[in-house]
């Protein structure tokens, strides 16, 4: 990861570099202010013909010498940039062909050549996770934008004169902006205006529209279905490989992490690094996550953590995460002190995760959708959040840990196909949930069958049902339950409503005092749906649990 910040009109120098200096973990390698010059026609530079201020910090992973350190200069244009574009090398090619030369070995570096040639359009066609902000100097304006997940963060206020601040985290404008925003994925802003150039959750055409009567065409349609399920993401994972540092990857034991690491271990055709945690009495997955190691052949690394850790955790987490929420933070805990101990332990400085699978295919909750109609609405309320939960989760808990998170099932293909999908073809209607993507891999063998076709477990619960039981029993240490009544109060914008949900509320207003609308809301299963309507987010409180956490 790296940390981007650009401050447009007047700052101090010193203030902007107390900013970035907050977001230093992103990018502990090398860090760089420049200011942003406007074209006079005279060719000088001085202090009266500043624009604002460009700051990076940076995470050397694609052409880490520091010829590859931004801002980016070209004609008289600047950029910062926190992405990986994919496919850089055949744009390179491209751009050197007419007569463009580039210093380093950077992905990034090719963005102003490109934003030259096409304007906003770039962004639209770009193959990328990325945060950039570009200084256009023949238009004096400043152009943001973020990928149309929001893998990588974007954040943006303005100061007490008006002036738009744009930051990879909301700590680093905390304080200078009376409220700060998400930046909203899919989204460019150019000439003081949002526009939107990509929704990830629309669908043109319907694929796989089931055939009620021709079970022959069924069948050929499911098979369609799966082999493109199968080829796109064997794609994602493939593209998210390149790295000039080493790579590891997560392995929880599920379905999810344990496809991109049996995908890895074949395209690479050597031993992975995997990373798995767990709670010391109780951690369900560590013996699935050994299960696939050792079927693959990677090495294994085994964390384990304590109740001490968890609650010594929490707020790190919060304070690093910017969030409130139940769900993203349980699920936090285990993957930030994991990565912690990567950090401290390896050199890996890129890790790929298995996010957003969940909200394609479906969670324990949608097995309870009334209507394909309702699972689809559904899916596409979660792609729109996810930069506000588990996006966020994996960003910051690697990010806080100066490492890269890769997420190869956001990859922009593989999510506009699977959306795609005709939801009838989706619901759980075979027994087991993300039907879909177990049978396209069925063929392959990359992970072990009981692995494949193992039923579906939330990640805290995962780590330990215990790290669970263990936060809720600190949080109702902390509150007697008139002191619970009183402190609920003073919130009317997503009301804490459990004693660990205003501990977290009133942990994060600590760091974030009164932005709690950097976060819609609370990730909670649609209560609207019969079976659904509960008052804690995770799929043990769901009677379709069954085998989940065994």
């Amino acid at each position: 990861m790296c940390a981007i910040l650009t401050y447009t009109g007047d700052v101090s120098e010193q203030l902007f570099k107390e900013m970035l200096l907050k977001m230093k973990d992103r990018g502990p390698d090398m860090d760089r202010i420049m200011k942003v010059y406007k074209k006079d026609g005279s060719n000088n530079n001085n202090d009266n013909n500043v624009a604002g201020l460009m700051g990076f910090n940076r995470l050397s992973i694609m052409g880490p010498n520091p010829s590859g350190m931004q801002p980016f200069i070209h004609n008289n244009n600047m950029a910062i940039c926190n992405g990986e574009l994919y496919g850089f090398e055949f744009l390179k090619a491209y751009l050197k062909s007419l007569g463009e030369s580039f210093e380093s070995e950077s992905d990034c570096e090719i963005l102003l050549p490109l934003y030259e040639k096409l304007g906003t359009a770039v962004f639209s066609f770009l193959d990328a996770e990325f945060a950039c902000v570009i200084y256009d100097a023949e238009k004096d304006d400043f152009i943001a934008a973020r990928d149309p997940i929001g893998i990588r963060p974007l954040y943006y206020g303005y100061d007490e004169k008006g002036n738009i601040i744009f930051a990879s985290e909301p700590s680093a404008i905390e304080g200078i902006s009376g409220e700060i925003k998400a930046f909203p994925p899919g989204h460019f802003y150019a000439e003081g205006k949002f526009v939107r150039y990509r929704d990830m959750t629309e669908v043109k055409t319907v694929t796989g529209t089931i055939v009620a009567k021709d079970e022959a065409l069924r069948e050929k349609v499911m098979e369609e279905i799966s082999l493109n399920i199968h080829d796109k993401l064997i794609n994602g994972v493939d593209k998210r490989l390149s790295a000039d540092v080493p790579v590891g990857f997560l392995l929880s034991g599920g379905l999810d992490s344990s496809l991109v690491c049996g995908i890895a271990a074949a395209k690479l055709k050597k031993p992975i690094e995997t990373f798995a945690i767990g709670m010391d009495i109780d951690a369900i997955d560590l013996k699935y996550a050994r299960i696939v190691a050792d079927y693959i052949g990677s090495n294994h690394h085994e964390v384990i953590i304590t109740k001490k850790d968890v609650i010594d955790a929490l707020e790190p987490v919060i304070k690093a995460l910017g969030t409130y929420d139940i769900t993203t933070i349980r699920a936090s805990i285990g993957m930030y002190l994991l990565c912690k101990w990567i950090r401290a332990n390896t050199d890996i400085r890129v890790v790929l995760t298995g996010e957003i699978s969940d909200e394609l295919f479906g969670y324990k909750y949608t097995d309870f959708a009334p209507s394909a109609e309702a699972f689809q609405e559904e899916a596409a309320k979660r792609i729109r959040e996810l930069h506000m939960y588990d996006v966020l989760r994996a960003d910051r808990c690697i990010s806080a840990n100066s490492l890269e998170a890769r997420v190869p099932f956001g990859d922009l293909d593989f999510v506009s196909y699977v959306m795609s999908i005709d939801p009838e073809r989706k619901l759980n209607t075979y027994g087991i949930g993300k039907y879909l993507l177990r049978h396209a891999f069925e063929k392959d063998e990359f992970i072990p069958r009981e692995i494949l076709m193992r039923e579906k477990a939330a990640f805290s619960d995962a780590v330990g049902h215990s790290l669970r039981d263990d936060l809720i029993e600190f949080a109702d240490s902390q509150y007697t339950d008139a002191e619970y009544e009183e402190g609920i109060k003073k919130y009317s914008h997503a009301r804490p409503f459990t004693k660990e949900s205003l501990l977290y509320r009133d942990i994060f207003e600590k760091y974030y005092p009164g932005q709690s609308e950097m976060v819609v809301d609370f990730w909670m299963p649609n209560k609207e749906w019969e079976g659904c309507n509960v008052n804690d987010p995770s799929a043990r409180v769901l009677s379709n649990y069954g085998a989940s956490g065994q």
